[in-house]
């Protein structure tokens, strides 16, 4: 089977250029309105930072010979049934012939408040693959294959995300590989043990600085968490549900 990749090094460095003037866009947007958002919330209130990836992640779709498939974005149609509450809204779904062949959500964050957004970022991302696949057990999707659930991260990269952490937990030990660890190593650690837990079929991790807006530089962390494996992941689903259809 021959996987087309839809040139993502390159649409990768495109979104990530967006994702960056789209934030300092929205800040100087409430600057000139005279309504400022409070720290780093004037660059996301947008709403739209990651659509570059979701169009990425569109190209890998098509191009994999799901061209014909249903491909829903906007608010009205990404929601999907939960177990532990009624529903979620996902940032795109694939539809293929009534079947869910995937559903994807893409995050971010930026500094200062690296701690209770590291630790809301997790409980969103494992709360919602449990939920979801509970749901799926339970029969929300029907009798069908298992689609492919993907989280992707973009982090901010400067000197406080990847400055070590010290923990308190006076009652017994952290595990020894969070002692001491960046937020983008826990970050990482983060998204290989969704993976590796089956909560998620790919989990990608991109590290960014602000410069990047220019240049559209990202790194990875590990290449269980890379955007290569994320695509390449995700590039096979579609093919194997384009040759099932």
């Amino acid at each position: 089977m021959s996987l087309k990749l839809a040139d993502y090094e390159r649409q990768a460095k495109q979104a990530t250029m967006a994702f960056w003037g789209n934030r300092e866009k929205a800040r100087q947007k409430q600057i000139e309105a005279g309504n400022i958002d409070q720290g780093e919330r004037a660059g996301v209130t947008a709403g739209k930072n990651m659509d570059g990836f979701i169009a990425l992640i569109v190209d890998l779709v098509e191009q994999n010979g799901l061209g014909h498939a249903e491909l829903h974005q906007t608010s009205a149609v990404v929601t999907l049934p939960g177990y532990f509450r009624p529903t979620k809204k996902w940032d795109l779904l694939v539809i293929n012939e009534g079947r869910l062949v995937a559903a994807v959500e893409l995050k971010s964050q930026v500094g200062p408040s690296f701690g209770n957004n590291f630790n809301n970022r997790t409980e969103e991302a494992i709360g919602t693959a449990h939920d979801f696949w509970t749901a799926y057990r339970e029969g929300s999707l029907g009798n069908q294959p298992k689609p492919f659930l993907g989280w992707l991260m973009m982090v901010e990269d400067e000197p406080r995300s990847r400055s070590p952490v010290r923990d308190r937990s006076p009652h017994f030990p952290v595990f020894p590989e969070f002692q001491g660890a960046s937020y983008l190593k826990r970050y990482d650690l983060l998204c290989e043990r969704l993976v590796k837990e089956n909560l998620y079929t790919a989990a990608a991790l991109l590290a960014s600085p602000r410069s990047a807006s220019t240049t559209g530089e990202f790194t990875g962390l590990s290449e269980l968490t890379s955007l290569k494996t994320f695509v390449t992941t995700l590039a096979g689903h579609i093919a194997a549900e384009a040759a099932r259809s």
